[in-house]
C-alpha cells in the first residue's frame, strides 16, 4: 500500500513540474522555471509582450531578440507555448537570402 502512494505522489509531482507557461499569460518565475529561461530572456519575452501579445511563433521569434527557429524548438520541448501551441518549426518564417542562394547553387538537371 505504501508504494503505490509513493508511486502515486511521483506521477502527480511529475506531471506538475511539467507544466506549460505560455509566453502570454506567464510570469517572470514562471517563465525563469523553465530550462533554457534566464532572467535576462523572461525580461525581453515580458518587455515585448507590453507592445501586444504575441499571435504566433514566428511573432515571438520576430519581437524577441535570441529567440530564432533553433532555441524556439528548445524552448517549446521544455514547456513554452504561445496561444496553447507549441513550436512547429513549419510556422518559421523562412529566410529569403538563404532559399534564393539555395537555388543559385544546385542548377536544375536538364
Amino acid at each position: 500500500m505504501f508504494k503505490k502512494i509513493i508511486a502515486t505522489l511521483a506521477m502527480c509531482f511529475a506531471a506538475v513540474s511539467f507544466a506549460a507557461v505560455d509566453a502570454n499569460k506567464g510570469s517572470a518565475a514562471d517563465l525563469d522555471g523553465l530550462k533554457g529561461v534566464g532572467p535576462s530572456l523572461s525580461k525581453r519575452i515580458l518587455d515585448a509582450r507590453k507592445e501586444g501579445e504575441f499571435k504566433d511563433w514566428p511573432d515571438l521569434m520576430q519581437r524577441v531578440k535570441g529567440v530564432k527557429e533553433k532555441s524556439a524548438a528548445k524552448l517549446s520541448a521544455e514547456g513554452l507555448t504561445v496561444n496553447g501551441q507549441s513550436f512547429d518549426g513549419a510556422a518559421a518564417p523562412a529566410k529569403a537570402g538563404k532559399t534564393a542562394k539555395a537555388a543559385e547553387a544546385k542548377p536544375a538537371k536538364q
